[in-house]
């Protein structure tokens, strides 16, 4: 049976590393298209963030040769952006086993989604058992940082909102509690940032993320992709 596991890697030369440290606010998913040669494109959907503070960090990433806003619907934008270096030369020094990085395209896997972090990545895939899966682990504990989130037979059913962090259901949980999310609000962002002992923009900044989260495990799946 096959098995759907979400974990983070931690590894800051991975690709919009930097873009994400640069605009921590903003959801960024990232698609590649492997069948470009050895600097395959990159299609990156944003979520909030500032588009005035998420531009300007594409163009001085250093591993982003150009970009070009494609579209927009609401609050998510989407960008075709052409990578500076390849794989080989932009992990080049953080990652010994550049062999073993190219032999993971040839596992019995399928990576899903990739959501960029300031420190890494964080993968959803589908690995054909748990072999494959313990390849693909094996190989990031021992050339960056791996941490194991989620792992579940591709048949179980998951809850609404799985993924979230322990922060996350948190902020949610609280901010439900004390009425944020009813109309009109009858707490604050400083009323919840006091109870949480965190500043309001972390406040903010998790509500977005968990909402997001939430979105992107419920709704997003049945909706049609954004127009370009």
């Amino acid at each position: 049976m096959g098995l759907v596991a979400e974990f983070d890697i931690e590894c800051p030369a991975l690709p919009l590393a930097g873009v994400a440290s640069a605009v921590p606010e903003a959801t960024i998913g990232l698609d590649l298209q492997y069948n470009h040669g050895d600097r395959p494109p990159f299609v990156v959907t944003v979520t909030d963030g500032s588009r005035r503070a998420l531009e300007p960090a594409l163009t001085d990433a250093d591993d982003v040769a150009t970009w070009t806003l494609i579209g927009d619907a609401g609050s998510t934008r989407r960008y075709r952006a052409r990578p500076a270096y390849s794989f080989a030369d932009q992990l080049g020094d953080a990652i010994d086993d550049l062999e073993g990085l190219t032999d993971l395209a040839t596992e019995d896997a399928i990576i899903e989604r990739i959501e960029v972090l300031p420190g890494g990545w964080r993968q959803t895939g589908w690995f054909l058992d748990r072999t494959a899966f313990d390849a693909f682990a094996s190989f990031w504990q021992d050339n960056a940082g791996f941490r194991l989130r989620r792992l579940t037979c591709d048949g179980d059913p998951e809850p609404a909102g799985d993924g979230l962090t322990d922060e996350q259901r948190e902020a949610l949980r609280i901010a439900y509690e004390r009425g944020y999310f009813e109309i009109p609000r009858r707490t604050s962002l400083d009323a919840l940032a006091d109870e949480l002992d965190i500043a309001a923009s972390s406040v903010s900044e998790r509500l977005r993320r968990a909402q997001t989260q939430l979105v992107q495990e419920t709704v997003a799946p049945t909706w049609p992709p954004a127009p370009n």
